[in-house]
């Protein structure tokens, strides 16, 4: 089914108007203002997603960090004393995080220097930059800077301050204050690309993709606002994130028919993109064009194609981008180890088993995922290693973690019944019952065929009433098992039951059962 979007609008007063008369955002999305009276920027009257290769919903996106302005980041070359002065700051305010009337005082104890201007930039604006991590700290601080100059203070705010307090506001999630900041900066002047940027990245973060679009249209409306490649890579993430493939790839487009260049962040993107939409072949086709053109594959770029890689199954490349990144996968990106994991349990590689063991290792207790627990338990299933597969059982039992996947619990059985062990089935049937794990009919049926086979015939018949407590009915199959194994054990006073039984249900009764 196809995802249209339609980019309806209003005037910019009415953003106005919205801001300052409203209170609070609804939640979890807020109606925020149309920034447009246009949709004209788009080739198509709508945006519908491409057909994509996977019939699955897509994974989670693998861009979940967004909280940068998706631009080059214009970093002005402050001095060391600077930055210096910034970091002693910085620090002093995140211990006092807690409590806001402190942070206040310790800004005002220092608004001489935060506030002065020099020919580098200010100690405020580093001070913002180093609290990239704490938006709710940087917000304060940015709220207090301007509030001293609504009081007289000379020294007049940059856009910098402004874009920096719009990305807080944004990542703060209250996206009506980043607003707000937007158009005060329009008011005194300072309506630039690096506002315009910083309000759309404050709306992809909140999930407000309408808003980022229309407020994109309405950049293209001022010509002293002209698209930066960091506007671009904004639509570009925006679409990959919607599966808006044809989108993704007209803006791109754009950008090769523009004056702008491409950056990292642009290709990054559109890799990301095509991940999302399962489309390995194009996403490899952007990789290799990162290969041989000017600009090159960063670390990002390497741990979207191990990503990639893995979720398309292609272990052999997906061990060599491994081993480029190794270091830095095994210290920082637990995430990525899972996703090997996962590629290799699906896969038929021989030494699978060994290569998961050896990941595992790298993940710490605290990192613990279900549905990872329910993959091990059928790896190891299917490999019948039966310790390493009753300790995952147990871990997972112990962590109350409920598997509702009947091919699992198929697996599980087949394990068992290869191993011929009886009294641990019967162990872990008990256990899954109490747990509410997925019940199978194969697991009543893999006791049968065991009893039958250790000439514990006493025991099957039991069976039936453990098949009612759970509300399982009986089946033909079930009746053959139980047929088979009395005749073979020569009860034929129970044969004769189960004949009846077959007879009353009109299931096929063997041609041999009444010799002539």
């Amino acid at each position: 089914m196809k995802r249209v979007w339609r980019f309806t609008s209003d005037a910019v007063a009415q953003a106005e108007h919205f801001c300052f008369h409203s209170h609070g955002i609804p939640n979890p999305k807020p109606n925020i203002p149309s920034f447009t009276t246009t949709t004209a920027a788009f080739t198509s009257p709508g945006l519908t997603r491409r057909h994509c290769t996977s019939a699955t919903p897509p994974p989670p996106h693998p861009l979940q960090d967004i909280t940068p302005l998706f631009i080059e980041k214009r970093r002005l070359p402050f001095g060391e004393d600077l930055i210096n002065k910034a970091s002693v700051l910085k620090n002093q305010l995140v211990l006092e995080a807690s409590d806001s009337n402190r942070v206040i005082e310790i800004l005002d104890e220092n608004s001489a220097s935060l506030i002065e201007s020099h020919v580098g930039g200010s100690v405020l604006l580093e001070l913002l930059n180093q609290l990239d991590s704490w938006p709710s700290l940087a917000l304060q601080v940015f709220d207090w800077r301007r509030e001293k100059k609504n009081y007289g203070v000379d020294s007049p705010m940059s856009v910098y301050e402004y874009s920096k307090g719009i990305k807080a506001a944004g990542r703060c999630k209250d996206v009506h204050h980043a607003v707000e900041i937007f158009l005060d900066a329009a008011k005194k002047g300072m309506r630039t690309t690096s506002t315009y940027n910083a309000l759309m990245s404050a709306f992809m973060f909140n999930g407000l993709a309408k808003n980022c679009h229309e407020l994109f249209c309405d950049m293209k409306k001022h010509a002293a606002c002209p698209p930066s490649i960091g506007t671009y890579n904004i639509l570009i993430s925006l679409y990959s994130r919607l599966l808006l493939v044809d989108h993704m790839e007209e803006t791109y487009q754009a950008i090769k028919e523009s004056d702008l260049q491409p950056s990292e962040n642009t290709y990054n993107y559109l890799i990301a993109g095509y991940i999302s939409a399962s489309m390995w072949h194009d996403m490899e086709r952007v990789f290799q064009m990162m290969n041989r053109g000017p600009v090159k594959p960063n670390l990002k770029t390497h741990l979207l194609m191990l990503r990639g890689y893995g979720q398309s199954g292609n272990l052999e490349k997906m061990e060599e981008m491994y081993s480029l990144v190794r270091d830095h996968v095994n210290k920082k990106e637990i995430p990525l180890i899972r996703a090997m994991i996962c590629a290799y349990c699906k896969s038929s590689d021989s030494d699978r088993v060994k290569k998961v063991e050896g990941l595992l290792k790298l993940i710490p207790q605290k990192h613990y995922r279900p549905w990872l627990n329910a993959l091990l338990i059928k790896l190891y299933s299917q490999e019948d290693w039966l310790e390493e597969m009753e300790i995952a059982i147990n871990e997972a039992f112990e962590r109350r973690t409920r598997i509702a996947s009947a091919s699992i619990m198929r697996c599980v059985t087949a394990t068992y019944y290869r191993c011929n062990a009886i009294e641990r089935l019967e162990t872990f049937v008990k256990r899954a019952e109490c747990a509410g794990w997925r019940i199978c009919r194969s697991l009543y049926h893999c006791k049968l065929v065991l009893y039958g086979s250790h000439n514990r015939i006493d025991e099957m018949r039991y069976v039936f009433d453990e098949m009612e407590g759970v509300k399982i009915n009986c089946t033909k199959k079930t009746l053959w098992i139980m047929y088979k194994a009395y005749l073979n054990h020569g009860q034929r006073s129970m044969v004769l039951k189960i004949l009846g039984q077959m007879f009353k249900h009109g299931y096929e009764v063997p041609l041999h059962a009444f010799p002539s």
